[in-house]
């Protein structure tokens, strides 16, 4: 275990940050080597594979893996591809998927608004206005639904969450300055109150949403953290989208890795995650204890996804190529342990409960069964990515991840929900404070 962690100490930046289990280490230099280790994409894969491993064998807890139907989803996943983008030209998974949705024109609208600017500038917004929406997209429950002023259409879910973002961003939500609305800076965010976004999401006794106090606190936390990172926010008028300068610091040949950007991302984010496990009060974020990786280490029996974080990693991606950045090591990042990719392969039979009651009760993301599905859900996203490669006759940069969920296992992922739940809802009831999903 020290030898990867020295390995991925060299490759990974460390990070400060707060919580509810605490471990407190003796050696400096193997906490340091941990905490590089667990905010690593290497770490997601090798600590979800050995879960994985446990599947292969039935020695999980909560779940029966059956590899015979692994081929059974990837066509699901296929037809879905094929349907979605014929010309199999599919742009990444991000968050401006959503901002998209309906082909109403509001990212060309928002450019309009922007075009004043120095491109510099434009990115930096494009970045406030993701990480904002980003940090607000955690699932929104069976019940709300968000009415545009612009059309009056009415949207639910992830993108009625975007839609309401991106409209409170072009109203200056998020800004100290109402002369200046297209930013998100630290006393903006500081400032925003519990009435605010219950407005803004237009919440009611009728229209409940999912967790509105957790995405409070993490904004008005982000809004605290933002100064305490001057090299990737900026000293003076600190903004989430100032992590445009500090991606400029990080290219070679105009090339930036897609793993850089998620290490400022855990970074610079770190401290905003509340209740998470910590070493020596530094939060590692969407890390949990598992007891079956007690076997594998004693020490450190923990399981990383940061699924917020490589969500957002995404979804900066298509602002900075516009800043004339090509992104580099996309393959290096994972697919991303959520409801939909996890309700895929659950609903198509690749998984199956031990315990089918367990589909009725409400879980908590450190609760076993959910380490166990997010777990698995990772490996297997690789695995069908593999399939539809050789499908389509694709290599993994012509055809990465990022293109595999968006093309793809999210949307076949609420397809079949729908087929089975008229809700639409996960398989899984999850207990969400608007942090995790």
């Amino acid at each position: 275990m020290l030898q990867i962690l020295d390995q991925v100490a060299n490759n990974f930046f460390l990070f400060p940050v707060p919580c509810s289990l605490n471990i407190k280490m003796q050696n400096r230099e193997n906490y340091s080597n941990a905490i590089a280790y667990f905010c690593s994409p290497q770490a997601i894969r090798e600590r979800c594979n050995f879960i994985f491993d446990l599947a292969l064998s039935n020695q999980l807890q909560h779940f029966i893996y059956h590899p015979e139907k692994l081929e059974l989803v990837a066509n699901f996943v296929l037809d879905n591809i094929t349907q979605n983008y014929p010309d199999l030209n599919v742009p990444f998974h991000s968050r401006w998927r959503h901002f998209e949705v309906g082909n109403i024109p509001r990212i060309e609208n928002l450019q309009k608004q922007l075009n004043g600017l120095s491109q510099l500038e434009q990115t930096q917004a494009k970045l406030d206005l993701a990480i904002i929406s980003v940090l607000l997209d955690a699932g929104a429950g069976e019940k709300w639904h968000y009415q545009e002023s612009e059309t009056g259409l009415i949207w639910r879910r992830s993108e009625g969450l975007a839609i309401a973002s991106y409209e409170m961003f072009g109203q200056g939500l998020f800004s100290s300055n109402i002369e200046y609305p297209f930013q998100a800076d630290a006393q903006g965010l500081m400032n925003l109150t519990e009435s605010q976004l219950i407005t803004g999401f237009q919440v009611n006794e009728n229209n409940y949403l999912t967790g509105v106090k957790g995405r409070l606190e993490l904004l008005k936390k982000l809004g605290e953290t933002l100064s305490n990172y001057p090299h990737l926010f900026g000293e003076i008028h600190p903004r989430p989208g100032k992590l445009a300068n500090y991606f400029l610091t990080q290219t070679q040949n105009n090339q930036l890795s897609a793993v850089i950007v998620l290490n400022a991302i855990l970074e610079g984010l770190g401290e905003i995650w509340p209740g998470r496990l910590t070493l020596n009060q530094v939060n590692l974020g969407d890390v949990w204890y598992y007891s079956g990786l007690e076997t594998l280490d004693s020490e450190y029996p923990f399981v990383p996804f940061h699924k917020l974080s490589q969500w957002l990693t995404y979804s900066l991606l298509e602002p900075l190529q516009d800043l004339g950045l090509e992104i580099i090591d996309l393959d290096q990042l994972t697919g991303l342990a959520e409801y939909r990719n996890g309700g895929l392969i659950l609903d198509l039979g690749l998984l199956e409960l031990k315990d089918n009651n367990l589909s009725e009760k409400l879980h908590k993301p450190d609760s076993n069964i959910i380490i166990e599905w997010r777990s698995l859900t990772i490996i297997i996203l690789d695995k069908i990515a593999e399939i539809l490669r050789q499908k389509l006759n694709l290599t993994s940069q012509e055809f990465p991840l990022v293109k595999v969920l968006q093309g793809g296992t999210w949307n076949a992922g609420r397809e079949i929900a729908k087929q089975q739940r008229f809700d639409g809802s996960p398989p899984l009831k999850l207990e969400s404070d608007g942090t995790v999903f």
